[in-house]
């Protein structure tokens, strides 16, 4: 069978098994999601009129990873007569995580890579959480070990065995080995090059990469072309960075743009003195050790389960109506400045006299949509030849994008329950058919195929699954294709729209932690300045 036709198969899985009559026995569980039914109302405007008005100097709207960076942000600079609303019950967006009897878990990301050279502020904030010990610009910085990922890090299931790293490597003939080592050569070269003011073809954060047309123009094709472009046709090699782009951006290698899919390569720089620098962050609950921190800080200025359903300024303030779901009643918040973190094609919904050329980039973008599944196991499954259980493992030519495990950084004498954390970027269909996709699969259905795919490399993992849990994001992350990055029009948007700033990783068209991390400090260093409130910028 085609690569491609495996894939149209496994992604019409769960639908096959939604049409049968009766669905084969799984493990209890929950199924969720993320804010999908407020979204809808919130398109149509179906809320009350305010009953109560309220004011703040300042509302940060969204409580991700954007939001509460900056809120953290005007925190450290004294600021702190700031409020948040969140749509969701709980914040953290794409970070947000879970807990049972067993461990906490990711609803979402699960690691942080070692902070690139151009990521200040991401360590700015990992060394006020105390993770990153000592000068938080030192090239190579200690980091605590207790969130340095313990070996085995990642490996990969291809042909019945474990294999060590991503790229299945057993079994390739000599051509193919050299393609891997051209590939992983001309990925280093892209990781050196730098234009003639010094700045580096691919930074984390883009505001910091090159201009440079050498490689803008790698926003005009795709990563699968670019690929062909360069003779690359490794079957394996082509599976590999596809990985990268369902992995990173939600996207197949023939829709993300060249930029990005070199990118995902070429961009990490960061170094640790106590770690190798393919090491990365995590915890049990992925990243969200990191929104369990700063909610603790902010708790006393977040409220959750609170849509924003109207924006509109006057010059002399922002008035933002924002629905109150527990007490099913609207307030008007008047605030001298707002910070929009939420994703910007919520915004044309709420906004009123929105600029043309605001409602054209917000709508432009397209979303990826995620299935994250947990399941709770009385025990790790069995591994079978090659490496031991790592922390993340991949399966070769799989719809899925593999698991990672909860209770891998708990250090223990005997394995005990532990917990693993499936990822599906359903790349596979255009975005609306998939979160309709999304909505109309049974949850028995999705674990049903999950634990068919998974069996493939643990036999005996239906009889130890004690509960399944799938949680559904339906607007996961915007997909960096083709001249999404580097659009003029998108990355004016930090300039802001009068007394609203904007702060949300869709800025930069890519939605990864440092991203939302840089725009959430950039937009409350604006709104600090515009208040005339004195603070050094944590950007440079």
């Amino acid at each position: 069978m085609r690569r491609r036709d495996f894939l149209a198969a496994a992604s019409c899985a769960p639908l096959i098994a939604c049409s049968r009559k009766t669905v084969p026995s799984v493990p209890p569980g929950t199924l969720a999601g993320s804010g999908i039914e407020v979204g809808h109302r919130l398109r149509e405007r179906g809320f009350a009129a305010p009953t109560e008005t309220r004011r703040t100097p300042l509302l940060i709207i969204g409580a991700g990873i954007a939001g509460l960076s900056a809120a953290w942000r005007l925190e450290r600079a004294g600021f702190r007569d700031f409020l948040i609303v969140e749509l969701e019950e709980q914040p953290g967006g794409n970070s947000r995580y879970g807990e049972n009897v067993v461990s906490p878990h990711p609803l979402g990301a699960h690691y942080l890579p070692l902070p690139s050279s151009e990521a200040v502020a991401v360590k700015a904030l990992l060394a006020d959480l105390g993770i990153l010990q000592g000068d938080a610009l030192a090239p190579a910085p200690i980091y605590d070990d207790r969130y340095l990922c313990h070996a085995p890090q990642e490996r990969v299931y291809c042909g019945g065995i474990w294999e060590e790293g991503l790229l299945p490597r057993i079994g390739a003939d000599r051509a193919e080995r050299d393609q891997f080592v051209r590939f992983h050569d001309r990925m280093a070269e892209f990781k050196e090059a730098r234009d003639f003011l010094g700045r580096r073809a691919f930074a984390l954060p883009v505001a910091h990469a090159s201009r440079d047309a050498r490689w803008l123009g790698l926003e005009r094709i795709t990563m699968a072309e670019w690929l062909a472009a360069e003779g690359f046709d490794s079957v394996r090699l082509h599976w590999y960075v596809n990985y990268a782009c369902r992995d990173d951006y939600g996207a197949d290698y023939r829709q993300a743009s060249a930029w990005a899919g070199i990118h995902y390569f070429a961009c990490r720089d960061g170094r640790a003195a106590n770690a190798a620098p393919e090491c990365v962050l995590t915890a049990p609950e992925g990243n969200g050790w990191i929104v369990k921190r700063l909610h603790e800080r902010f708790r006393d200025r977040l409220l959750t389960g609170a849509p924003t359903w109207r924006i509109a300024q006057d010059g002399r303030s922002v008035a933002v109506d924002v629905w109150l779901a527990k007490e099913a009643r609207a307030v008007r918040f008047f605030a001298e400045h707002a910070i929009w973190a939420a994703p910007l094609f919520l915004l044309p919904h709420v906004a009123e006299g929105l600029p043309i050329s605001m409602d054209a980039i917000a709508r432009v973008g397209t979303y990826a949509p995620w299935l994250v599944a947990n399941l709770t196991l009385r025990e790790p499954p069995s591994h079978g030849a090659g490496a031991p259980l790592a922390w993340d493992n991949v399966l070769y030519d799989s719809p899925g994008l593999g698991y990672v495990v909860a209770t891998h950084q708990n250090i223990r004498a005997a394995p005990g329950p532990t917990v693993l954390t499936y990822y599906h970027a359903l790349s596979e269909v255009p975005p609306a058919q998939a979160r309709e996709l999304l909505l109309a699969t049974s949850r028995e259905a999705w674990a049903t195929a999950i634990l068919n795919e998974l069996s493939r490399a643990h036999g005996d993992l239906r009889s130890l699954t004690l509960q399944l849990d799938v949680f559904r994001h339906g607007h996961a992350m915007i997909r960096p294709l083709p001249g999404v990055i580097h659009d003029e029009a998108r990355q004016a948007l930090a300039t802001g729209w009068g007394r609203v700033q904007f702060a949300h990783a869709d800025l930069s068209g890519m939605s990864l932690f440092e991203e939302a991390n840089y725009h959430g400090v950039r937009a409350a260093e604006a709104v600090m300045s515009r208040l005339g409130f004195r603070h050094s910028s944590f950007l440079t």
